[in-house]
């Protein structure tokens, strides 16, 4: 163990990186709380997407690489931003009329639009927590409008009012000159319609707890600042709960540098201090616009799992947080094949190796041992040739290759081979354009389909005369060779290694696949 510490001590894997910050945080004020608090925060106005799950997988490994380098305990908060009031009503909800009738007011008292929960708040807070369970992530949830209807939240809210001009100081040079006319930081919550209201506050009144603000028909209302009769603006609420927690770590994404900053000013006058943390990169759809949870044009959890293991996800989401990626169905295979090469050199790797190697990440440190013979590309072209949507026609291809392997000793392929069918019955089969080979290209297929018939060879020897096929018929880019072999024989512009893939496929049946191909005119 003491091993292990001292190699996290310099690893260079970025959860390593944030823990140690979060380690040098504490040499200066150790936590009061007798714990670490990492927190990851949600807005449910949309259903969660997976940008959230990315957020708390990250937070997650950053709270794994800590616990590695200190014995004080961690928890991680979830926190639910459901006091706020919806604005806009999201593209992908049913009953878009009953909630335009709510809008403004906080998502927790607006009804379910779904018919399943007591509010739209708590509708959407329970899919969160159903797929945080879902992956077995370790945490407590918390309910922003539980916080300021308990009073949990009052102590610090009577903090704001007093340090308000402080505040607001901090808040209005960022704003239009329209804006800083009527900014609170508070938002009063409607006693007669439940709205929360944005309205200019006309009157302060720290011994009795209240704010006296002046409605649109010019009535001025005194009501209190806590007990849920108000909520704070975002940047300041922010930074509020920060101070009412104590937080010690949380990331947030790119675009929210400028409010990370100005919620840290927030905090640092509530007498607390800001968490550490770092801004990973937003996610981008196929056309390259960010990823959105209220129009919905990114990937669900639900699409990625249905064609990929969640452990692929974990691993994308953990390489190169600070780059932004697109997250669209093209990019699953990749990430599943660099996974899994990851996880297959896992055990022969030293223990500095281990802790910069992502599986170690994705698997909380005990990634499985199994054996992989083929990749998941390997696998996907394996049903394209066979244009197949049966499991077993598939293995029985695999067991020709690997007498041995079966579904019962190899459950991860079979997972694979499972999810490489309905990837490529959804994206693959509808794509596919078999090309006719052109005059040069018929003599090199043909002198490859000679050289597989000279005899039954293991993958790096198939590679290395498909190599030299293309060598001997003059390809100056080899790149050019397989591109053409995919597009003639596989129908695609892209494809799997042809060394294994033909071990795999079988040689005769690849010099039928040949024979076939250049029979076409």
């Amino acid at each position: 163990m003491e091993d292990i510490q001292k190699y996290a001590q310099t690893s260079t894997a970025w959860p390593f990186e944030e823990a140690r910050k979060i380690l040098q945080r504490l040499k200066t004020q150790p936590p009061s709380k007798d714990f670490v608090l990492f927190e990851t925060g949600y807005g449910p106005s949309g259903l969660p997407h997976i940008g959230t799950f990315g957020e708390v997988v990250r937070t997650t490994m950053v709270r794994q690489a800590f616990s590695l380098l200190s014995d004080i305990p961690t928890k991680l908060y979830a926190i639910s931003d459901d006091m706020d009031g919806l604005r806009k009503i999201p593209d992908n909800l049913p009953n878009q009329e009953m909630i335009r009738e709510h809008l403004g007011k906080p998502l927790t008292r607006i009804p379910d639009p779904f018919g399943t929960h007591e509010s739209f708040g708590h509708h959407n807070n329970a899919r969160l927590r159903a797929f945080l369970d879902t992956f077995g992530f370790d945490y407590e949830f918390i309910s922003s409008s539980d916080c300021y209807n308990s009073g949990r939240f009052d102590p610090m809210l009577l903090s704001v009012l007093t340090r308000y001009e402080e505040i607001i100081n901090v808040i209005l040079p960022t704003l239009r000159e329209e804006r800083r006319q009527t900014y609170s930081p508070f938002l009063p919550i409607c006693e007669e319609t439940g709205r929360v209201l944005q309205v200019l506050v006309v009157e302060r009144n720290e011994k009795a707890g209240t704010i006296v603000y002046k409605r649109e028909d010019g009535k001025l209302i005194e009501t209190p600042v806590t007990g849920g009769h108000c909520k704070l603006q975002w940047k300041v609420d922010w930074g509020m709960r920060w101070a009412a927690f104590d937080v010690d770590y949380e990331m947030s994404g790119k675009d929210l540098i400028d409010s990370v900053k100005l919620s840290s000013q927030v905090c640092k006058i509530l007498g607390a201090r800001p968490p550490e943390g770092f801004n990973y990169e937003l996610f981008l759809d196929a056309d390259g616009t960010k990823i959105s949870k209220s129009k919905g044009n990114g990937l669900t959890i639900e699409e990625w799992l249905r064609y990929a293991p969640e452990t692929s996800l974990s691993y994308f989401m953990y390489q190169s947080p600070r780059k932004a990626k697109r997250l669209y169905f093209d990019v699953i295979p990749r990430a599943v094949d660099e996974y899994l090469s990851f996880l297959d050199k896992f055990p022969e790797q030293t223990w500095d190796q281990k802790l910069n190697n992502p599986a170690w990440h994705v698997h909380k440190g005990t990634p499985p041992q199994e054996e992989l013979p083929f990749s998941f590309g390997i696998l996907l072209n394996l049903a394209s040739v066979c244009n197949t949507e049966d499991k077993n026609i598939l293995w029985g291809f695999i067991s020709r290759y690997a007498p041995t392997a079966s579904p019962k000793t190899m459950p991860m392929v079979d997972h694979l081979v499972g999810y490489a069918i309905v990837y490529y019955r959804d994206f693959v089969k509808p794509h596919k354009h078999y090309r006719v080979p052109t005059l040069a290209e018929r003599k090199a297929l043909e002198d490859l389909a000679t050289s597989l018939k000279r005899g039954k060879r293991d993958a790096e020897s198939i590679q290395m005369e498909v190599f030299e096929v293309g060598k001997r018929h003059h390809y100056e880019n080899l790149r050019e060779w397989f591109k053409a072999l995919y597009q003639i024989l596989l129908g695609q512009d892209e494809g799997p290694r042809m060394g294994s893939f033909i071990a795999l496929y079988g040689i005769e049946e690849t010099v039928t696949l040949i024979e076939s191909a250049l029979k076409k005119e």
